[in-house]
């Protein structure tokens, strides 16, 4: 045996015991116990301590070598060290066994903590990506940036991402990363080739261990080539999808056999989510910047053209006045031809044939724009010395032509018996709406009236005070007014309940507020009044529902009441603008129990207390909201009326003078003065 050498320690004892030593016991006698004592003179005899035969005791095993182990993040094969040395060092089979106990927690704290430690790289790395999303300038950097760290933390020698192209209709690389093969880097392959094509039909990730050998997917000479040049056999690949739409594949290669684990598959595929994304908020900036140019050049034209568009609105205001004033065809002819620069004539046999659907067409070095309504023509508007109309003032020679084909229209069925029969007929859809659908559309066609189109019923009145002969005479001259607009305009009008409904069809676009707004001007230039007209909700072709005339022609009488109530006279207004005050003011049942829960509290401590908050609230309003203006009507001390508006608002919150409640406040206290005349 050499010096270096060092046997193991015998177990055995090196002297036998003693004659008083316990049998079994391995322990000597006391070398330093005096020779004269014996034993049995000791009146309560105990075993000395065992003392070993050699001078170095046994080395016993230190589990929290492992504590320093995990400390210092040894590597797994430095924690078989301190089981090999209690084994060199004689431990016994139970202090074994505890340290094997403590290896194997110690192994398994070592891989929780490289596990926490791998997540969070992959956390962080995630992080990074949607920080890189959150402040996305180049797509291109960003799926560099993914592509690179998906590489990094699956430890994988290659990396890379390929797009579907739906132009070419085939795949291509996009971003690489490890990638040394300038033939695998400018792949480009036809849609369900290779591995990438099986994840994208799928739409689930793939894995091989081995490229070459596997067979579930169609392996080309194109991609083998890729491959093989650049050396790679184990792949994993996963989709890029945009909802349900594979958009590309994200890869992560070894040149060498690999099992990719669960989590490193997970892992690519979050990864992936982050790139579709990038590569979808990069086509929406893409799209927005696109938005954006095409907006700038339209804005630009839109400037270039103000001084056209100008000139169109200032010829259809015009002609909208000659037509209410009751103007003729040359008034109309003479607008035109000033605002377009050129002679306008209006001819009966035009010597050049007119287009049959109104548009206005070049022949020779001519404009013609028909002059029809109904199927009927009755002429053209020809446009001379002015070849080169650009496409608003075109528009503006067929409105003057479909304006001049109205007053002709107008002039033909202006007598009193067509009044009265689009009267008649407007008076049947209120009245009878289940009249045979034929005989009504028959009806309607011979007035030019087009039921198949969204219609409005509109409600008219005259509000001011006169005597009974001329509010009589204002009647008339209201449905003379309102018969005119609605055979210009293709519609149906009748005198009834004080005042005028009309029937008018909806332009496109238009909504039933716009028309009664319209139709109120309309009216009150013609009459020099102030005209009030109420409005009903479009009514979807009446053709196939006449009997949503009579509802809508209460829902528009509705309306006139509370515009009049609302002290709005002379304004055009529909029921969808009121909202439920329109409902709530057509029906005078409900209004006690509106003004109740608005100002309910109010009345109620004017009553017990016998103050006039009521009156400060009503000179408050009539004073602009201004407390020193309404201490002047109220003859009291500005004072005075803080105190009454600081009860006020504890008896109805300190909002009520935020607009929508001021509002609410307002219309119950004029319901509540007015109430008595509302009983009447």
């Amino acid at each position: 045996m050499s010096e270096d050498q060092h046997p193991l320690p015998d177990p055995r004892p090196s002297a036998r015991p003693g004659p008083d030593a316990r049998p079994g016991s391995d322990a000597a006698p006391d070398p330093d116990a005096e020779p004269h004592a014996h034993p049995r003179t000791l009146p309560h005899p105990r075993p000395a301590a065992p003392r070993p035969a050699h001078p170095a005791p046994r080395p016993r095993p230190e589990p929290d070598a492992y504590l320093e182990l995990l400390a210092r993040g040894a590597a797994a094969e430095a924690y078989d060290r301190p089981v090999l040395l209690a084994r060199a060092g004689g431990a016994d089979a139970a202090a074994l066994a505890e340290l094997e106990r403590a290896k194997q927690l110690a192994l398994r704290v070592r891989a929780e903590l490289e596990g926490r430690r791998r997540r969070e790289a992959e956390l962080s790395a995630l992080f990074e990506t949607a920080h890189d999303l959150a402040g996305l300038r180049d797509l291109d950097a960003v799926l560099r940036a993914i592509v690179q760290r998906a590489r990094s933390l699956l430890g994988t020698e290659v990396a890379y991402l390929s797009l579907n192209d739906p132009v070419a209709g085939d795949t291509y690389m996009r971003v690489t990363d490890g990638s040394v093969s300038a033939r695998f880097q400018q792949l480009r392959l036809a849609m369900g080739e290779g591995l990438g094509g099986l994840v994208a039909q799928t739409a689930r990730p793939y894995v091989t261990d081995d490229y070459f050998d596997d067979d579930r997917f169609r392996h080309t000479r194109t991609i083998d080539a890729g491959v093989r040049d650049e050396g790679l056999v184990a792949i994993l690949g996963v989709p890029l999808t945009l909802g349900s739409q594979v958009i590309g594949v994200l890869f992560a290669a070894d040149r060498r056999a690999r099992v990719f684990e669960r989590e490193q598959v997970a892992l690519l595929g979050s990864f992936a989510a982050h790139a579709a994304v990038a590569i979808d908020t990069a086509n929406l900036l893409s799209e927005t910047r696109a938005a954006l140019t095409e907006l700038e050049r339209a804005n630009g034209i839109i400037r270039d053209r103000s001084g056209v568009i100008e000139r169109a609105s200032e010829v259809h205001d015009r002609l909208t006045e000659l037509v209410l004033r009751g103007g003729g065809v040359q008034d109309v002819v003479d607008a035109v031809s000033e605002v377009l620069g050129g002679t306008v004539e209006f001819t009966e046999a035009p010597r050049h044939r007119a287009s049959a659907d109104g548009r206005a067409v070049l022949r020779g070095a001519d404009f013609t724009a028909a002059v029809s309504a109904g199927g009927e023509v009755f002429g053209a508007l020809v446009l001379r010395g002015n070849a080169r109309l650009d496409p608003v003032d075109r528009r503006t020679l067929e409105r003057a032509a479909m304006v001049t084909s109205l007053l002709l229209l107008a002039r033909r069925s202006a007598g009193e018996a067509e009044q009265r029969v689009r009267g008649e007929l407007l008076d049947d859809l209120i009245d009878t709406p289940d009249r045979d659908l034929g005989l009504l559309e028959e009806r309607a066609a011979r007035l030019s009236a087009d039921f198949d189109v969204p219609h409005v019923v509109l409600a008219a009145r005259v509000d001011r005070p006169a005597a009974e002969e001329h509010a009589r005479a204002d009647r008339q001259r209201l449905w003379s007014a309102a018969s005119h607009l609605a055979a210009t305009r293709r519609g149906l009008a009748s005198a009834r309940d004080g005042g005028t409904v009309l029937l008018l069809p909806l332009r496109p676009g238009d909504t039933a507020a716009a028309a009664a707004r319209r139709t109120a001007v309309d009216l009150g230039r013609t009459l020099r009044e102030r005209v009030t007209v109420g409005a009903s909700c479009a009514v979807e072709a009446p053709a196939t529902r006449p009997a949503a005339i009579a509802p809508a022609y209460a829902e528009a009488r509705r309306c006139l009441d509370a515009l009049a109530l609302l002290g709005r006279t002379g304004e055009g207004a529909a029921v969808e603008e009121l909202g439920f005050l329109g409902l709530l003011l057509a029906d005078t049942r409900d209004i006690d129990g509106f003004v109740d829960r608005t100002i309910g509290q109010v009345i109620a401590y004017d009553r017990r207390r016998g103050t006039d908050l009521v009156g400060t609230l009503d000179a408050y309003f009539a004073s602009g909201m201004s407390p020193a203006r309404t201490k002047d009507r109220l003859h009291v001390h500005v004072n005075t009326v803080a105190q009454r508006l600081e009860r006020v608002a504890r008896l109805l919150g300190d909002d009520w003078q935020s607009p929508d409640r001021s509002f609410e406040v307002r219309l119950a206290l004029r319901l509540h003065l007015m109430a008595p005349a509302l009983t009447r």
